[in-house]
């Protein structure tokens, strides 16, 4: 199993481009939809693209305040919401942030595989529907209805480990 692209991107990558291509893909799967990518739900996702690290629903809130008033909590959990159950955006539940969707091939319910590095905090997102699919059957064995399968897995990324 390789993934298209890298987990992480580059130290040197190109991150104007990569939001501009995450936030066009947000317009398309919202006029697909026939959903309103609206400012407040843009200015969430813009502030979770401004690093590959998962933010907190508060830290969302600090981003947006260095260039609007300060939203209030709900505003930026219901546009958190919105942009989840589009698939553009995915709850690290480990560390109870929030993360813009790398991969634009899956939607809102597909298995998701995340990389966190635990030394620079970046988090990668890999295909897992090969071992997604081994799991939710064995959980279907034993009598439980899987809904979603997120898996978290802990280590050091490649450009931490060229660094030590």
């Amino acid at each position: 199993m390789t993934p298209a692209k890298p987990a992480f991107p580059a130290p040197d990558h190109d991150h104007g481009r990569c939001t501009a291509d995450a936030l066009a893909h947000a317009e398309e799967v919202c006029e697909q939809r026939a959903q309103k990518f609206t400012p407040i739900r843009r200015q969430v996702l813009g502030a979770l693209l401004s690093s590959h690290r998962p933010l907190g629903a508060y830290e969302v809130i600090d981003e947006l305040a260095k260039s609007m008033p300060r939203p209030a909590p709900i505003t930026v959990y219901r546009a958190l919401d919105f942009l989840m159950a589009n698939g553009l955006v995915h709850r690290i539940e480990s560390r109870n942030a929030y993360l813009a969707c790398a991969a634009h091939d899956h939607d809102a319910t597909s298995a998701v595989a995340f990389l966190i590095c635990e030394r620079c905090g970046l988090v990668g997102e890999i295909p897992s529907a090969s071992f997604a699919k081994d799991l939710n059957a064995a959980a279907r064995s034993s009598g439980f209805a899987p809904k979603l399968s997120v898996v978290e897995i802990t280590g050091v990324c490649t450009h931490c480990q060229k660094a030590a």
